[in-house]
């Protein structure tokens, strides 16, 4: 028996054509309104087509692909759209448009965003770095409805300087219709896209990526943790998002480093949130089985690594000083260590921000630390820090020490 077939492919049943003969002899105005229902019918099936599965993997040490399937397939991003409301937010940040302690008022439209939220009511304030983590942890749609507002007035013009931003960072084939990915058909990107976007800001903000390994964020007396369950079962990551409709499936992108080479694997179309999860690190490992030996990276890294310019670092007086981590980028490096010292000022009265250089025989650390602090600021900078899920760890200088020219 064959099938009938409509607009973009899709299959009608046969009553409703025969209705449609039947109403058809009827007046012609009717053919017109049958017409419109079926191409109706025919954009919402395609819609729903939309959801497919695709998987992408890239050494963004060598820009080597390492794994690809149906990567340029336009799928709905849902939450991974919050990546780029915080590329928006972060760039604001580095222009000075908005600062981190700066508060932002919540509108009616925005408290009235369907979960995941915070739960916020109309006019109330959060501030900006409040909202950033919120949005990397509880992924709210609340929150990122205030931020569209506060830095493109409407959420519907905030949408569009994300997709001019988008074509302008290389992510070709992604459109933005609004700021959280809930449902809209017109809001579409591509596994590709998104890791490129996972690139960008690990490369356009070294130290504001930091925020997407936070694991968990208290707010208002309530705890929230982090959906991204391989932060903590995953040995590597740091980053960086979920997403979830029922039109998209489980969405993923994740950010890995192990043995000096960093990857970024995307995820689109997940059955569950778990087996999603355990695809990614399925194509992760595998992933990694593919580079070559860590000594031959290392080889060949030291053989392009320039050197190392450092002077030296005496205390001035104070010699107590903190870490709040070590990175390969010695840039990303004194990115954090800046942002780490500007979220405790109101713990220490001064404090300087250097990056201390560690080489062994393979490759060589930089250290974020921030010095000329006392005993008591120093422990109380590190107590603060780490109330925000941040890393952090007390030293004391005991003489001049080496650090990087920036």
């Amino acid at each position: 028996m064959s099938k009938n077939v409509g607009l973009a492919g899709t299959v009608l049943p046969g009553n409703f054509l025969g209705s449609a003969r039947a109403v058809g002899r009827q007046h012609p105005l009717r053919i017109v309104l049958l017409g419109f229902i079926v191409f109706l019918f025919a954009v919402t099936m395609a819609s729903h087509s939309q959801a497919k599965y695709a998987s992408f993997v890239i050494d963004t040490t060598t820009n080597k692909i390492l794994h690809s399937v149906n990567a340029d397939t336009r799928n709905y991003p849902a939450s991974l759209t919050k990546m780029m409301t915080l590329y928006m937010v972060f760039e604001a940040l580095e222009k000075g448009t908005i600062r981190l302690d700066d508060e932002m008022v919540v509108s009616n439209r925005a408290s009235r965003r369907p979960p995941s939220k915070l739960g916020l009511r109309r006019g109330q304030t959060i501030s900006v770095e409040d909202a950033i983590l919120a949005l990397v942890t509880k992924s709210a749609n609340d929150v990122a409805t205030v931020v569209a507002e506060t830095l493109g007035e409407s959420e519907r013009k905030f949408a569009q300087m994300m997709t001019a931003k988008a074509r302008k960072i290389g992510m070709k084939r992604t459109t933005f219709r609004n700021a959280s990915g809930l449902p809209h058909r017109g809001q579409l990107s591509t596994a590709r896209d998104m890791a490129t976007l996972g690139i960008r800001l690990m490369n356009d903000f070294p130290g504001k990526y930091e925020y997407f390994s936070t694991r968990s964020f208290r707010w208002k007396g309530a705890t929230y943790r982090n959906h991204n369950k391989l932060l903590k079962n995953y040995k590597g990551v740091d980053g960086i998002k979920t997403g979830y409709t029922r039109a998209s499936g489980f969405n993923l992108v994740t950010a890995v480093e192990r043995k000096g080479h960093r990857l970024i694997g995307v995820v689109f179309g997940g059955k569950t949130a778990k087996r999603r999860d355990a695809h990614m690190r399925t194509l992760l490992t595998r992933s990694f089985k593919k580079i070559p030996s860590n000594t031959q990276v290392a080889q060949k890294s030291k053989a392009k690594s320039p050197p190392v310019k450092t002077a030296t670092y005496a205390p001035k007086g104070n010699q107590w000083a903190i870490q709040v981590g070590a990175y390969l980028n010695k840039g990303r490096a004194a990115k954090w260590a800046e942002t780490a010292l500007g979220r405790v000022v109101d713990v220490v009265k001064g404090g300087e921000t250097i990056v201390s250089p560690l080489r062994n025989k393979r490759r060589t650390v930089y250290r974020a630390r921030i010095v000329d602090l006392t005993k008591k600021e120093a422990y109380r900078a590190c107590k603060s820090l780490k109330r925000r899920d941040m890393q952090c760890m007390v030293v004391k200088l005991r003489g001049p020490i080496e650090v990087a020219q920036r």
